[in-house]
Order: C-alpha cells, then structure tokens, then sequence
C-alpha cells in the first residue's frame, strides 16, 4: 500500500462498516490503486466506469507530451473491474497519446460491446476516420484543456459540428475559470458536452461557485452532463471522506440527476500517490444514499449518453 494512505479496514472500521465485513469477497490487490478490499457498496448489474484511460506501451506516447504513466493495459483493468464490480466502461484517449488513437481503438476491440471509447482529434480528421471510430465503438471527442497541446478551445465549436451527425458527444477537461469564460460555447453546442471531474470546483467556493453553478444550469436546462470523478485532484479534506466535494456531488445530483454518470480515472495518471478506487466507489453511498439513484448513475445513465447495449 503506498504510503500516507489510509489502511481499508481502518477506513470501514471508522465508517461503521463492520456489520457487512463477513459477506465481502476475497481482497484483490490491483495496479496503480491502493489497499486491496473490495467496496462495501454492491454494484447494480451493468454498471458503468465512464471515465479511464489505458496505457500500453505497444504504442508510442506523443512526445510533446507531459504525462508519461507506467503501463495499465486492458488486462490490468479487468482486475480493477472484478474488485469494483463494474461490467461497463469508457475509454478515454489520454493527453499522452494526443491525436494518435491507435491504443484506444485497440483497447477497444480487446473490452468488446461493453466497453465505449472517446477519441481525441483535431480539425484536420476527415469524415473517412471519424466513421473508422465511430464503427469501433467511439462516442465523443476530449478537449483536454488542461494537460494542454492536442486541442484548443478554438476548436469545440467546428468539431462539434463535425461529430452532432455522428450522435457523439464533446467531453471538455478544463479548469473552472475557463469553463466559466466559455459559458455561450457550450451552452451553443449542436450537441451534448459533458464535463470531467465535476468542473474542478476547489474552494473557496465549493457547491456555491460559479463553476458548480454553471454546470448544473447546463444539465437542468440544456445540453450538459457531469462526471462525479476524480475527487482527490481538488479535495483539501482527502481521504477517506473527501468530505469536501461531498456537498458538491450532491448539489449536481439535486439539479439533475439523469445528467450525471460516475467515472474512476483509473489509473490516477496525475497522482504520484494512488486513490484507493474502493473508497472512491463507497463515496456514492453519501453522494447518494438510495439505491435508485445510484443505478441511475452507473447505469442508466451511461447507457442513454453512450450507447450502451439494453
């Protein structure tokens, strides 16, 4: 386990979780997450991790890039998918690969029918490609906004035209200063934008920023989506509570919840310490404390804005 995180059955024991330790499966150790455990929370059949990324060094990295993660293959994954209990997933291009979706498509033809990919291009793609995509099992294009170089904010708007008669979608990884800046962008998209990582709402500010404000607006009244993710890139409380982003998850639940959908951002690239993916996964129990609605979000969610087979 790395070091400075919390062991997982002092982290249940201080939950009050004991009650349930007897029916929990055989702990699994997993790349690139800490502890070993299971979630106390079951996962509803089909749920669905909608945001990860894999690394295979079968392909070479993009060498402007800044990211440059060890190996997390598709049969690294699958360990991951049996000790959270997900069946479904979300392959996301990650900023280390920039245009070149070569291991995204082969990651894809490895998961099969149940897994659903989001590419990365630039204006210069043609039909004939986003087609090739398309036909793998691609839903979205990411503007990595962050991890900057592949795509700029110039972008979305030609793109989105590209892609709405594709049904795709935009996925925008961004800080909540240019998200806000960029307000009549999205709200003009010819299709759905969904945005990682809850928007990075780090306070001051927290469930009442204008970032948190503006997404949820988004969701109620017009094409925006939200990924409950990546908790520990803005959380000042950390782990196991994460008790800061607690209030956020829940005012994006309370303005629309057949807009949210839950990601694990396996494998953590951005953490030199490694998230314990079973404490990210119990966190929807106090996100969202009726079994209904956690369905909602790993299921029927992700298989209305992915495609995901009935």
């Amino acid at each position: 386990m790395d070091a400075g995180v919390w062991p997982r059955r002092a982290v249940l024991a201080a939950a009050g979780a004991a009650a349930v330790m007897p029916h929990r499966a055989a702990a699994q150790a997993v790349k690139w997450s800490a502890g070993t455990e299971r979630p106390t929370l079951p996962a509803p059949q089909d749920a669905a991790d909608c945001h990860h990324h894999i690394y295979d060094p079968r392909f070479p990295m993009d060498p402007k890039a800044t990211l440059h993660p060890g190996p997390a293959t598709v049969a690294d994954y699958r360990a991951l998918q049996a000790r959270i209990g997900t069946t479904r997933n979300v392959v996301v291009q990650p900023s280390s690969y920039g245009i070149d979706n070569r291991c995204l498509l082969d990651a894809l033809a490895q998961f099969g029918a149940g897994a659903r990919g989001v590419a990365v291009v630039d204006t210069g793609v043609g039909d004939d490609e986003l087609h090739r995509l398309h036909a793998a099992g691609v839903r979205g294009i990411r503007f990595n906004l962050v991890q900057t170089g592949a795509t700029t904010v110039e972008m979305v708007a030609p793109l989105a035209a590209r892609i709405a008669p594709l049904g795709w979608h935009v996925q925008v990884h961004a800080l909540p200063a240019l998200i806000t800046a960029n307000a009549a962008l999205w709200r003009g998209l010819p299709c759905p934008v969904i945005f990682d990582h809850m928007g990075h709402p780090a306070e001051p500010g927290g469930a009442g920023s204008p970032v948190v404000g503006l997404l949820s607006d988004l969701a109620r009244n017009g094409n925006g989506w939200v990924k409950l993710s990546g908790v520990y890139m803005d959380s000042k409380v950390g782990p196991p509570t994460y008790a800061d982003c607690t209030a956020v998850a829940r005012a994006y639940l309370a303005a629309a919840p057949g807009r949210m959908v839950w990601g694990s951002d396996w494998p953590h690239p951005t953490e030199t310490q490694k998230p314990d993916d079973a404490i990210l996964f119990d966190l929807l129990a106090e996100w969202a404390p009726e079994a209904a609605l956690r369905r909602r979000i790993l299921v029927a969610n992700p298989a209305q804005f992915y495609g995901f087979p009935a």
